[in-house]
């Protein structure tokens, strides 16, 4: 699914949120490179149009676009953080190779939880790790 800029901003306004020119410049970053990147990665990917950009920065507006709905965290192992801007639900793959994460359609709440009668679940996740099929290939020439 493509998520467009526009779209955002709208959502933005209609939460009240200030846009500055940092939030407009990591939205833009996220919309542009579908890629679940780190802090880091949107830090060093827009630095260079914001040199005055701090990482504490891309932390604080990362931090309140996920408070807002607008880009959800994923952490699909360790304490790797990333950050994803496509909100609806969806599942991950994350190549061990190349470490590129790829989005996947799976209707997650249709996911069958046995053992969980009673529990309140606040958030569901899907993550697969494996080979992506470009790795794959490379393997075996």
């Amino acid at each position: 699914m493509e998520v467009k800029l526009e779209d955002l901003l709208k959502k933005l306004k209609s939460k009240n949120i200030r846009l500055s020119h940092q939030r407009l410049k990591v939205l833009e970053y996220l919309t542009q490179n579908c890629i679940h990147p780190t802090a880091d990665q949107i830090y060093n990917g827009i630095h260079d149009d914001v040199p005055t950009l701090s990482r504490t920065t891309v932390y604080n507006t990362l931090n309140s676009l996920v408070k807002a709905g607008l880009v959800e965290v994923i952490n699909i192992e360790g304490n790797e953080l990333r950050y994803d801007i496509n909100t609806t639900s969806h599942g991950h793959f994350k190549c061990g190779i190349c470490k590129k994460i790829y989005d996947f359609e799976i209707d997650i709440n249709s996911v069958e939880t046995h053992g969980l009668n009673g529990f309140d679940i606040h958030d569901r996740n899907v993550y697969f790790k494996g080979i992506c099929p470009n790795c794959r290939a490379n393997i075996k020439k």
